[in-house]
């Protein structure tokens, strides 16, 4: 990870993910690249809509209020295929939107992960899934955003949730379930439980959250929240009680659904945006809250892919 940040939480957004693009992306798809920089350029005057991850972006950025004198706590980083000179319609959006956004990698059409671990980002949000893949294949956690059917009401509490496997953990367990069916994963959690499960692509992005949720004392004045939002059930909880104590990282809310649908958990929870690395999950989860789909673990591969998982 780069230095030069301390120990500020770190995000990087692509400029779709911002902002709504539609149009301007639409006629890369149709008409190619020359026309898309030309079209950027004649309508770089013309304000962008906020995209699926702005509302998420205002309230990171938020955080750093209320502290005169004192370094940020949040860094939110542009990363995008636009050239600089196409990307002047991105920048005087953010400007107009007063988003303190000053970093920025512009890459000419190429995919811009690879600037993720140069600037030390503990997460990287897209919508492109190409981008989203190679992210996680380098060790960084990483999602592509889906919107949500209906919008959350505005507060100023930002709140995150988390599928467990293949997200916060390991697929090692999922492996045995894809593998070997329920009772066989049942049990080795059994005889696994007071092993800590392997780390997932968002430990480190769930241990930075906890230092910054511990920066603000106590837990009642914090205005991040976090929840484990996972299929699991008794009696397969308890190794995941027992990893987050071994990691010493504090979960405000812990959800076993034993197989429920998790879209309702969601909102009731009032989640800005979940984690999962299924898309049968992230379908139910984005009727009502904006979702982060991760494609990393088993249930990606080729030979499951198709396949929800019951577990």
């Amino acid at each position: 990870m780069a230095s030069g940040f301390g120990h500020k939480l770190v995000i990087a957004i692509s400029s779709r993910a911002l902002f709504n693009m539609d149009d301007s992306h639409q006629v890369f798809m149709n008409e190619g690249l020359e026309a898309y920089a030309q079209y950027q350029i004649d309508h770089e005057d013309e304000l962008l809509e906020p995209g699926d991850a702005f509302a998420v972006v205002q309230k990171l950025l938020k955080l750093n209020d209320n502290q005169p004198g004192e370094p940020p706590r949040v860094e939110v980083i542009l990363l995008s295929r636009n050239s600089a000179d196409t990307g002047l319609r991105v920048f005087n959006s953010i400007e107009h939107y007063k988003l303190n956004i000053t970093r920025a990698a512009f890459c000419g059409g190429q995919s811009p992960y690879r600037y993720a671990s140069a600037f030390g980002c503990h997460l990287f949000l897209s919508t492109e899934a190409a981008d989203v893949r190679d992210a996680l294949e380098h060790g960084i956690a990483a999602a592509t955003l889906v919107a949500p059917k209906t919008q959350k009401p505005n507060d100023n509490e930002l709140r995150f949730a988390f599928d467990g496997d293949a997200v916060l953990f390991s697929d090692e367990a999922e492996q045995i379930f894809k593998r070997q069916g329920l009772t066989a994963f049942t049990e080795s959690e059994k005889a696994a439980a007071k092993t800590p499960l392997p780390g997932g692509p968002f430990k480190p992005f769930l241990d930075a959250l906890h230092k910054l949720q511990a920066e603000f004392g106590d837990a009642e004045r914090c205005p991040i929240r976090t929840a484990l939002v996972t299929a699991r059930s008794a009696p397969a909880h308890e190794r995941v009680i027992r990893t987050l104590r071994a990691w010493k990282i504090r979960i405000d809310e812990s959800l076993f659904l034993g197989g429920l649908p998790k879209g309702e958990f969601l909102k009731a929870y009032g989640a800005d945006v979940f984690f999962d690395d299924q898309e049968a999950h992230i379908e139910s989860a984005s009727e009502h809250v904006a979702s982060g789909h991760v494609p990393h673990g088993v249930a990606n591969s080729a030979e499951f892919a198709t396949k929800p998982s019951k577990k």
